[in-house]
């Protein structure tokens, strides 16, 4: 418990140094530059990523478990936010919709947006609420969470989760999902087109394939070397996105929202998993990656299909900082 304080202290340090480095370059610099620094990263940084660390990682036959408890994660995520809405009976008021449009104070927005109210949430902000308590950001920043907390032997886990978990949900089940709420177009072969070209699966497979071929010591160095960098990178640009995250509004939602995404989902699944047996590291990663607050392919789908982008800009921003609280509760609960 003590050395996994000493790397939650060593965690914290890069996350608010360099994320808040990354914040403030976002409101001086250009908006091209984070979409660049995104491009960059995507079609090469987190792919180099995951073969680097993937050939330091210990793929055991149970590492298959990582990707069912993703989706188990997630279906359960989808659940929740389903049930909570047919028995909460959300509503929005007049008073709120003069709130969104700036005519009352913050204090009585803050206020009057946790009172139910008479008329039903929209269907954009069902499929925001849904999409929020389902994704997590298990790349970007569940990676460098994992590596720091547990460290690159059990990396492994932490990317089959991310790859064939959140990554296949986000573009399969929850590209669904916005469908179904929002106002864009379902187009199947869109969907076909952003999974068969998404270079993290690529750079998995070949990860996989590649595993066990020994590669001389220089080019081992530089790719454990060149996978930090990307770790570092990637840390820089969510600061810079949350930057760019202007509205706090719909808080009631994101709430609850986060609060099933990053602690009953967690919590529950976590404590099943006991029954497994599993390694004491192994079951911590898994945590830590259902744990993660909704990652930022939640904006893009909501941007593309017309939901509430409100809500999951303010899910995005409050479970991004809620993080900071919650990585020791599960460090104190799973971690002995």
């Amino acid at each position: 418990m003590v050395e996994l304080a000493a790397n939650l202290i060593r965690l914290y340090v890069p996350l608010i140094v360099i994320g808040g480095l990354g914040l403030l370059l976002g409101y001086k610099l250009p908006p091209e530059i984070p979409q660049r620094l995104g491009k960059f990263l995507f079609w090469v940084g987190v792919p180099l990523g995951i073969f680097a660390f993937l050939r330091q990682s210990d793929l055991s036959e149970s590492i298959w478990i990582a990707p069912i408890v993703a989706w188990m994660a997630m279906l359960l995520g989808i659940g929740l936010a389903w049930g909570w809405m047919r028995l909460a009976g959300w509503r929005v008021s007049p008073q709120q919709i003069k709130e969104m449009s700036g005519e009352r104070s913050a204090m009585e927005a803050a206020v009057s947006v946790l009172q139910p109210t008479p008329e039903p949430l929209a269907k954009p902000a069902q499929g925001s609420f849904m999409l929020a308590s389902m994704v997590g950001n298990t790349g970007y920043l569940g990676f460098p969470v994992s590596l720091a907390l547990v460290g690159p032997s059990y990396f492994g886990w932490a990317i089959f989760y991310d790859t064939l978990g959140s990554t296949l949900g986000a573009y399969g089940l929850g590209v669904l999902i916005a469908a179904r709420f929002g106002d864009g177009r379902f187009n199947r072969r869109q969907l076909l087109r952003a999974l068969v070209i998404n270079p993290a699966l690529w750079s998995f497979g070949l990860g996989l394939l590649s595993h066990n071929i020994p590669f001389p010591a220089p080019i081992e160095t530089g790719l454990k070397g060149a996978g930090w960098c990307v770790v570092t990178i990637a840390l820089l640009l969510i600061g810079m996105r949350l930057s760019k995250l202007r509205s706090w509004r719909r808080l009631s939602p994101a709430v609850v929202g986060l609060s099933i995404k990053m602690a009953i989902v967690p919590l529950v699944l976590g404590t099943g998993l006991s029954i497994l047996g599993l390694p004491e590291p192994i079951h911590l990663v898994l945590v830590l990656q259902m744990a993660m607050p909704p990652a930022f392919a939640t904006l893009v789908l909501a941007e593309a299909y017309d939901l509430d982008r409100e809500l999951t800009v303010t899910a995005l921003a409050m479970g991004s900082i809620g993080l900071l609280v919650t990585l020791p509760v599960w460090l104190v609960l799973f971690a002995r």
